[in-house]
C-alpha cells in the first residue's frame, strides 16, 4: 500500500460532448486525450485522483470516433473532488482547448451507463468526385444484399465480419461542390494542432464554428486550367450504424459498396460522425430517419434527472 493519505473523493462526476473538426480530426485518440488532460489543468479543474502508485485523473472515454474522421458528438466523463457549475466548466475547458477541438455541452451524471446508452452512430460521408446516381446505386446494391463481408487487419491478424448487419439505415444524395482556392487551402494548412496555443473560439456551451462537412475541403475541389475554380459533383451518403463487436467502420461500409457495386471514390471521403446514442423508439431494425433524429439524444436522461432533482 502507497504510503500517506487517500486522495480526495469524487464529489460529482460531469458528463462533457465535444466536437473534432477541421485539421484535428487527423489526430489520434491519444493526442486528444494528452490535449484534453493539458486543458483540464489549465482550466484549474478540480480533479479527482485514483488511489494507488500512480495516480490518475479519473477520466473516462466513450465511443471514440476513428483517426481521420471527424465528430459532432463526442464524448467523456470525469471526476472532480467539488461541485461545479457545467455552463462554467464547458467556458473554461472551451477557452482551454485548441482550435477545432471544441465543447458543446456539460451536464452532470445523474444516472448510470451512458457507454451503454451509445447504441449507434449517424454518419455522413462526402464523396468529391462520385456522382450522386453512382452514389444511389450502390446504396441499393448495399441495402439489398443479405450479407456484405469485408475484411480488416487486426491485432490477431485478418478478420473478416459483414458490414451489412451493423447499418439499419443508408441513403444518397449529391449536388455540385465549388472548388476551393489553393492558396487558401494551402494557408488553412498551416496551423496548430492540439499541442499547439488555445485559441478556440470563446463562445462555449454551444457549437463553435462550422460543423465539419460545411464547407469545402482541398478533396472536394479541382483547379481548372489557369488555376481556375471548377466544380464537380459530390455525393453524399448518410448512415445509421449500430455499434456491434466488432465495430464496423464507415470505411468497412465503403469497402462494401466497392464490393457489392464497385464504388471506389476517386480520392480519400470526408467522413463526419454527426450523432450517437441510443436508436429512437427501442427500434434496432429500421430508424424512421436516416439523420441525427433516427437518435436519442444521450444527456437527455442526466438532464431529466438534473430537472427532477431541482424541483424538489
Amino acid at each position: 500500500m502507497p504510503d500517506g493519505p487517500a486522495p480526495p473523493p469524487t464529489v460529482q462526476k460531469l458528463r462533457i460532448r465535444y466536437a473534432k473538426r477541421g485539421r484535428l480530426r487527423f489526430t489520434s485518440h491519444r493526442d486528444i486525450q494528452r490535449a484534453f488532460e493539458r486543458a483540464l489543468r489549465r482550466a484549474a479543474v478540480p480533479m479527482a485522483y485514483s488511489a494507488g502508485f500512480t495516480p490518475h485523473p479519473k477520466v473516462s472515454w466513450a465511443g471514440a470516433a476513428p483517426t481521420g474522421v471527424a465528430s459532432e458528438a463526442e464524448y467523456v466523463e470525469i471526476g472532480v473532488t467539488r461541485a461545479l457549475v457545467p455552463a462554467e466548466l464547458a467556458a473554461a475547458l472551451d477557452e482551454s482547448l485548441p482550435a477545432d477541438l471544441d465543447i458543446l455541452e456539460v451536464v452532470e451524471a445523474a444516472t448510470p451507463n451512458l457507454m451503454e446508452r451509445l447504441e449507434a452512430s449517424v454518419w455522413e460521408i462526402r464523396l468529391p468526385g462520385v456522382e450522386p446516381k453512382v452514389a444511389v446505386d450502390a446504396v441499393a446494391a448495399f441495402v439489398a444484399a443479405p450479407e456484405v463481408l469485408v475484411e480488416r487487419m487486426t491485432k490477431n491478424g485478418v478478420r473478416t465480419f459483414d458490414a451489412r448487419a451493423a447499418v439499419t439505415a443508408m441513403e444518397a444524395a449529391g449536388g455540385e461542390v465549388a472548388g476551393a482556392d489553393p492558396a487558401a487551402d494551402a494557408a488553412d494548412g498551416a496551423g496548430d494542432g492540439p499541442d499547439g496555443p488555445a485559441d478556440g473560439p470563446a463562445g462555449a456551451g454551444s457549437v463553435s464554428g462550422a460543423a465539419e462537412g460545411d464547407g469545402v475541403s482541398a478533396g472536394e475541389s479541382g483547379v481548372g486550367e489557369g488555376g481556375g475554380r471548377q466544380d464537380r459533383p459530390c455525393a453524399i451518403l448518410r448512415l445509421v450504424v449500430r455499434h456491434l463487436t466488432p465495430a464496423v467502420r464507415p470505411d468497412d461500409v465503403l469497402t462494401g459498396l466497392g464490393r457489392v457495386a464497385g464504388l471506389v471514390p476517386p480520392v480519400p471521403p470526408q467522413v463526419t460522425r454527426l450523432a450517437q446514442g441510443p436508436l429512437r423508439d427501442g427500434s434496432d431494425v429500421t430508424p424512421t430517419s436516416v439523420s441525427v433524429e433516427a437518435l436519442s439524444d444521450p444527456l437527455d436522461p442526466d438532464r431529466a434527472a438534473a430537472g427532477s432533482a431541482g424541483e424538489r
